[in-house]
């Protein structure tokens, strides 16, 4: 008997729209807007979102090498990699990474990536991301929207 006047939709591959939007990174606080395009990189400002389901946006974002950090994160904060051999831990600060080349690419797509799952499901939507230190990005095929990033919580 079916008496509901409403269904619970599950998104999957083929009923889920993607768009392309791009962020403008301007003097945006490095972790806050690592926080806004990950949500919109999973699609929870979407009202179809499904947990399980790639459902968000392609994100473009400009101007990253003009992100700041509050405090003395640029010098204090330490982002810790090891190569897999011993003694193969390796430090850098958000300072050293945004100096070497594709340096503001990588730190931002090394924040977005700390707040993405940590499964298959997260190293797919992390794809979705393109990050570029300048106000050009070769995209404009695709017809991304900008969007304001301050407007979303």
């Amino acid at each position: 008997m079916d008496t509901l006047s409403y269904k619970t939709i599950s998104a999957n591959r083929e009923t889920v729209k993607k768009e392309w939007v791009v962020v403008d990174a301007t003097d945006q606080v490095l972790g806050r807007l690592g926080s806004k395009v990950a949500k919109l990189l999973r699609g929870k400002y979407k009202p179809n979102f499904t947990p399980h389901v790639d459902c968000g946006d392609n994100v473009i974002i400009i101007n990253a090498d003009k992100v700041r950090m509050t405090g003395k994160k640029w010098t204090d904060r330490i982002y810790l990699r090891y190569t897999g051999y011993p003694g193969g831990q390796r430090e850098a600060t958000p300072q050293s990474i945004l100096a070497k080349p594709n340096g503001a690419d990588r730190l931002v797509h090394r924040v977005v990536k700390g707040m993405l799952p940590k499964n298959k499901l997260g190293a797919a939507i992390l794809k979705n991301l393109y990050v570029y230190a300048g106000s050009e990005h070769p995209h404009q095929a695709q017809q991304p929207r900008v969007i304001d990033i301050n407007q979303y919580k």
